[in-house]
């Protein structure tokens, strides 16, 4: 026992330095092992979870049943896509019959009702809401919503008041996650809700090289991302030979088509998709045909539903021109680069996104987008760059292991723009060898006061990505009280689905691939039963033993556990190496750990040494 013990333990150790999931140190709202007490605003005891967190969430009341017939109380401008999506959840919940109505004189005895929108779009919703003690969304910032339950003129009703239509969308997402049912029927529980995002802009960038996802990927990911109230996706995947290399070249139609559908897909739950085309590796910027292309590419991708574009000139060089004429008219340097990228975007600005209302604040990458230190380059854009276009920044770094307010507002008054962060996490195309399954840490409670917003940039895995971006979204939605470690807890539980040894098998894999650039804990689980078990050992005490080996059954049996039980089988597809790989290094073949006895040997095998993982770039 002994001896098949320590190999277990090397083994573990090895893994140990390979990273895993359940942080469990962190200093605050970005550090995943701190602890603390949990903040207000996720449910109580009485209550459901829901994720983002909600700013302000609290019982109240009686449940509103819902029963086999519900009516929703609409009016002229009541969110369609709110509309869709209620009908849609009270099938799934049991409800039979769903009328639609525009007073509450329409409604059945007794007839549970729902408010679609607040006063100025339903009227009937005001005296809704004073009856149920709850102000309205008028106040709110943008995408603010009440969600208030109880009984409105003898009908068991809910309120969904939305500050916008898109603040309407979000309390069918929290509703969603409130609903609890028995047996054939279901109901709401006595709530209020005053909800709001920290930050405007909150999303994903698929920025990342390697090959892109499907379209198919695209579509479920955009779901994931309606679902959990992050508002933007950017189509930029760098090895689209359409978007960089053949910037020029129209998409061909079927690809175009492919477009329209996951703008449709994103428009229907209110994720708006960014458009962004990157010319840089061969752009004239001093040759008018060359502008003249750059705006004529983009009238097809408005045809087809796009409103939101961005023009990246990141990861190319500024000190080679691309032809003649633009040193001449530029000059050479940095400077010279920022006021050539300035022009083109200004002329964009003028020609296509001034031209089309409707249009959403042009975006662009600067080449330098990755720390805070006044140059040329940086003084160029601040100074010759239309002041309604949001400029890109990684934070202070590449992959930036902490941002904190004073560094944002640097980069606004560096840049002399908005800024919109592209977070560099948990993309995984610098080291392609495993995935980043720690959660979203290092970043400043208050970042929304300096920022335009927060788009991430995922693995290559589109699944595995979630488990960090589930993080990201409740950090983005709910800043002020983002636990990491909550929040990690519930994204791997929503993940693994409702079995319990999946759960239980995910965290353990998830533990194993916790390292990362911006967390660089490895294991903190397994290391802490680890340092556990070492220090009951050389105490004369052995429980630990029958702890860890339990532990080590359960990394060794993760492939099969997941496989057999795992919620979302697209996520096993994309991380079987790495999970046919996690029951190797508990277990040699042949081998088994199995701790029957307690006792303390004689003599205790060495402390495994530390193995420290080799980053690569």
């Amino acid at each position: 026992m002994r001896r098949s013990l320590i190999t277990a333990l090397t083994a573990a150790a090895l893994a140990a330095g390979i990273g895993t999931v359940v942080a469990i140190s962190s200093t605050n709202a970005g550090s995943p092992s701190a602890g603390g007490a949990e903040p207000s605003g996720v449910a109580s005891d009485a209550l459901p979870s829901v994720y983002p967190v909600p700013h302000s969430m609290s019982t109240r009341g009686q449940a509103v049943r819902l029963g086999g017939r519900v009516a929703l109380v609409t009016g002229t401008g009541s969110d369609a896509d709110s509309v869709a999506a209620l009908k849609t959840m009270l099938g799934q919940d049991g409800v039979r019959h769903v009328d639609q109505v525009t007073g509450i004189d329409q409604l059945r005895a007794r007839e549970t009702a729902i408010y679609v929108g607040g006063p100025e779009v339903v009227p009937a919703a005001a005296a809704a809401l004073n009856d149920l003690n709850a102000g309205d969304a008028t106040a709110l910032p943008a995408e603010g919503y009440v969600l208030a339950t109880g009984e409105v003129a003898g009908h068991p009703s809910v309120v969904l008041d939305g500050h916008d239509g898109t603040g309407t969308f979000y309390p069918v997402r929290t509703l969603r996650l409130l609903v609890e049912r028995h047996g054939d029927s279901a109901e709401v529980p006595g709530v209020l809700v005053r909800d709001w995002p920290s930050m405007s802009v909150r999303g994903t960038i698929e920025g990342f090289y390697g090959a892109p996802w499907s379209d198919a990927q695209r579509a479920a990911q955009l779901q994931f991302y309606g679902r959990h109230k992050m508002n933007t996706y950017i189509y930029s995947p760098k090895d689209d030979p359409y978007l960089r290399a053949q910037w020029r070249e129209p998409h061909p139609v079927g690809q175009l088509a492919a477009i329209k559908t996951l703008v449709d897909t994103a428009g229907a739950i209110h994720v708006a998709f960014t458009y962004a085309l990157s010319p840089g590796l061969s752009i004239c910027y001093s040759s008018a045909s060359d502008e003249r292309a750059l705006v004529a590419k983009l009238p097809s991708l408005w045809d087809v539903g796009v409103r939101s574009f961005s023009i990246p000139f990141d990861d190319i060089s500024y000190t080679d021109w691309n032809c003649a004429a633009d040193q001449a008219k530029f000059g050479t340097g940095g400077g010279a680069a920022g006021a050539a990228q300035s022009y083109v975007l200004n002329e964009v600005q003028k020609d296509f996104i001034d031209t089309h209302p409707g249009a959403q604040p042009l975006q662009m990458v600067p080449t330098e987008y990755s720390d805070v230190t006044a140059t040329p380059y940086k003084a160029a854009i601040k100074a010759d760059l239309s002041s309604k276009v949001i400029v890109g920044w990684t934070g202070v770094g590449v992959i930036a292991p902490t941002i904190s307010t004073a560094q944002a507002a640097a980069a606004k008054a560096v840049y002399g723009h908005d800024i919109l962060l592209w977070d560099n996490y948990p993309v995984n195309d610098y080291v392609t060898n495993r995935p980043l399954l720690g959660p979203y840490v290092g970043h400043s409670s208050d970042l929304g006061t300096q920022l335009y917003g927060i788009t991430a940039n995922p693995m290559i895995q589109p699944v595995a990505s979630r488990v960090a971006l589930f993080t990201v979204a409740d950090y983005a939605w709910n800043s002020g009280d983002y636990n990491p470690r909550r929040s990690y807890r519930a994204s791997l539980t929503q993940l693994a689905g409702p079995s319990g040894s999946a759960r239980m098998a995910l965290a353990a894999f998830a533990d194993l691939e916790h390292y990362s650039e911006i967390d660089p804990v490895q294991a903190p689980v397994l290391a802490g039963k680890l340092k556990q078990f070492w220090s009951e050992w050389e105490s004369g005490t052995g429980s630990a033993a029958r702890t860890l080996d339990r532990c080590l059954t359960v990394i060794q049996d993760i492939p099969a556990t997941l496989q057999a039980d795992m919620n979302d089988p697209e996520f096993v597809s994309e991380a079987q190496p790495w999970l046919d790989a996690a029951g190797h290094w508990v277990a040699p073949p042949g081998t088994r750990c199995r701790c029957s006895s307690p006792s303390v040997p004689a003599t205790v095998p060495p402390r495994p040494a530390t193995v420290r993982r080799r980053r690569r770039r």
